[in-house]
């Protein structure tokens, strides 16, 4: 077992090593400059989705899953952040279609840059991980589906959110406990 932890910690680490951290970077500051963020995906990278926006809620920012019963339209100065691997995924592929005719900004967390998705967004985060496609060009991976991509992801979006809690001064651990659930 111990040889499978090591084998997965490593193909993720070498993963995130090959991030482009200036498309990073632009991730956050996209996201720290709009009034509302947005965030859709689909199965596991939906719930990474999920997991990004109690962050960024905690954080302090104003935010909504796609596909909630109190998700509001999205505007002009609102942004759709879409996790996808292949970034071609029909729902995706509409909701980032209709954030853009709105005028928000589009950006995208995938492992294709060239999909229609990465075609259309204002800002895109090449993740070069396996997705279960299993195309020529992704790293080997001994883990199933899509699983490399979407651990990869989920600790890049934390990567994010410490950048954006670093640009808050003063934003201490006590603040972001206070926006904590407490209904459980």
């Amino acid at each position: 077992m111990k040889h499978v932890t090591d084998t997965i910690a490593n193909e993720i680490q070498e993963v995130l090593q090959s991030i482009n951290p200036n498309e990073s970077k632009e991730l956050a500051d996209e996201l720290k400059q709009a009034r509302r963020i947005f965030i859709a995906g689909t199965g596991r990278s939906g719930l990474v989705g999920k997991i990004f926006a109690m962050r960024l809620m905690h954080s302090g920012y104003q935010v909504y899953v796609v596909g909630e019963t109190i998700t509001p339209s999205i505007e002009t100065e609102d942004i759709l952040l879409v996790i996808s691997g292949s970034g071609s995924t029909q729902s995706l592929k509409y909701y980032a279609n209709q954030a853009k005719s709105v005028g928000a900004k589009l950006t995208l967390v995938t492992t294709n840059k060239d999909s229609e998705i990465g075609k259309i967004s204002d800002c895109t985060v090449l993740i070069p991980a396996a997705t279960k496609k299993r195309l020529p060009h992704e790293p080997d991976t001994i883990q199933p589906l899509g699983s490399q991509f979407d651990q990869s992801a989920h600790l890049l979006l934390d990567a994010v959110i410490v950048y954006l809690l670093q640009q808050q001064d003063g934003k201490e651990e006590s603040s972001l406990n206070k926006k904590h659930a407490n209904l459980e």
